[in-house]
C-alpha cells in the first residue's frame, strides 16, 4: 500500500527566513500532513527555531488556521512568528 503524497508551497518570514535563506520552498509531504508536522520538520533541521513553536501562526491559502489543520496538494503554508522591530 503506497502512501499519497503531495506538493505545498512553504513560504518562510522572519526567523524561518533568515534559518533558510529562502523566502519559499517546495515541499513534497505524506497525504495528511499537519502544519505542526511541517513545523516540527522544520525545528529538525534547524533545532534554534524551536523557541517560536509556543507562538508561531500558521496561515493555509491567506487564511490563519489552527494548528493541527490539514495541509492538502497545492496549498500555500505560511508560517508567520511574531515580529518585532522599530
Amino acid at each position: 500500500m503506497s502512501v499519497e503524497r503531495m506538493k505545498i508551497v512553504l513560504k518562510l518570514f522572519a526567523a524561518y527566513r533568515e534559518a533558510y535563506n529562502l523566502a519559499e520552498v517546495e515541499l513534497e509531504l505524506p497525504g495528511g500532513t499537519t502544519c505542526t508536522q511541517v513545523h516540527e520538520r522544520l525545528v529538525r533541521d534547524h533545532p534554534d527555531l524551536e523557541r517560536w513553536e509556543p507562538v508561531v501562526r500558521f496561515g493555509i491559502n491567506q487564511q490563519f488556521v489552527p494548528a493541527h489543520t490539514e495541509l492538502h496538494e497545492g496549498d500555500e503554508l505560511v508560517l508567520i512568528p511574531p515580529v518585532s522591530g522599530g
